[in-house]
């Protein structure tokens, strides 16, 4: 099994989510394609905010909110690629019936934001507080509260990972 620069980060935002209650029910981190091309780091972790993702659809009330589960997504690019900036960013989306999701949007906290954060920012969505983007706005989230918590304690330590990661794959 191998080990990328983002995986003991990813793994203490999916503690503390599990800490505050909202246990994953999936989690995967995984490198882009790293032939020099579309080189970045990225992750998924996915949440049943209503504990129905297990249900047949049939079987979910109308109404349920997050009815499929919420995706919290990261990823970290070398900014080689076309349209993409360097560094880190967080996302969210809703999945649908079909397991795709609608476009994700941006979440309001930094890049490597602490796990703390990425739980105050994952409760905001999912009472609806921070609310979808819409594809065309460049996926700005609904929110006005401004930037979620602070930085991760090691995010030196990360940076310097994922620095030396980009380097080597380009």
């Amino acid at each position: 099994m191998r080990t990328l620069p983002h995986d003991p980060y990813i793994e203490a935002v999916t503690d503390a989510l599990t800490a505050a209650g909202l246990e994953p029910t999936e989690q995967w981190t995984d490198d882009g394609e790293t032939k020099g091309v579309y080189c970045h780091l990225n992750a998924v972790i996915t949440l049943d905010p209503s504990g129905t993702t297990d249900l047949a659809r049939e079987d979910i009330p109308v109404g349920t909110p997050w009815r499929h589960g919420l995706l919290l997504l990261w990823e970290w690019h070398t900014g080689a690629e076309e349209g993409w900036e360097k560094g880190p960013l967080w996302e969210f989306a809703e999945l649908k019936s079909d397991g795709s999701c609608e476009y994700p949007t941006s979440l309001p906290v930094h890049g490597y934001a602490s796990p703390a954060a990425i739980v105050e920012a994952a409760r905001k969505v999912i009472s609806r507080e921070i609310g979808p983007g819409h594809f065309h706005n460049g996926g700005v989230p609904r929110w006005d509260g401004g930037i979620i918590g602070g930085t991760w304690d090691r995010v030196n330590e990360l940076e310097a990972a994922c620095e030396a990661w980009g380097a080597a794959a380009s």
